[in-house]
């Protein structure tokens, strides 16, 4: 899947990966660019503890193993809280990390902060979207509107092109 070329500016596979700099769900500072030298599967996803992104998490959690035999480091980022985010990941017992973006400055910067629809209701939130990131920084593949189950299998057949 690739980007939707209707939006101006829109990040597309080649660019560099914009920098994030976050908190963990352990309430550690994050930077992106510390995993310069990784390959980087960067998941957005709209709300912890819902069955949609129960269901994408669990997916990268089942499969953890295929991606750290690819070199390939999964990070999550929601709006969630802190709190949020360490609980939803004790709760699924998830072995990567998850980043609190409650001023959505990392979902602007990927441009994934977008208008939604619900009932009748607009409100801004999350669009559930998937980077994979080179070793280099540079994006490599971009999932938009992703649906959770069967993304990590999607996801997985590209990472292992990267080794």
């Amino acid at each position: 899947m690739a980007t939707d070329s209707k939006s101006p500016g829109a990040l597309k596979p080649g660019d560099p990966a914009p920098e994030i700099q976050l908190t963990t769900e352990a309430g550690q500072p994050f930077q992106l660019s510390d995993l310069r030298g990784k390959n980087v599967v960067l998941y957005f996803y709209p709300k912890a503890d819902t069955p949609g992104c129960t269901t994408e998490a669990c997916e990268f959690r089942d499969d953890a193993r295929t991606f750290a035999r690819y070199g390939v480091e999964v990070v999550g980022v929601s709006p969630d809280p802190v709190s949020a985010l360490a609980k939803f990941r004790s709760k699924y017992s998830l072995p990567f990390t998850l980043l609190a973006d409650t001023e959505h400055a990392a979902a602007e910067a990927y441009g994934v902060w977008k208008e939604k629809n619900m009932y009748g209701k607009t409100y801004m939130g999350v669009e559930r979207t998937t980077f994979v990131i080179d070793r280099q920084g540079r994006i490599v593949e971009i999932f938009t509107k992703v649906k959770p189950a069967g993304h990590a299998a999607q996801v997985r057949e590209v990472v292992a092109k990267l080794t």
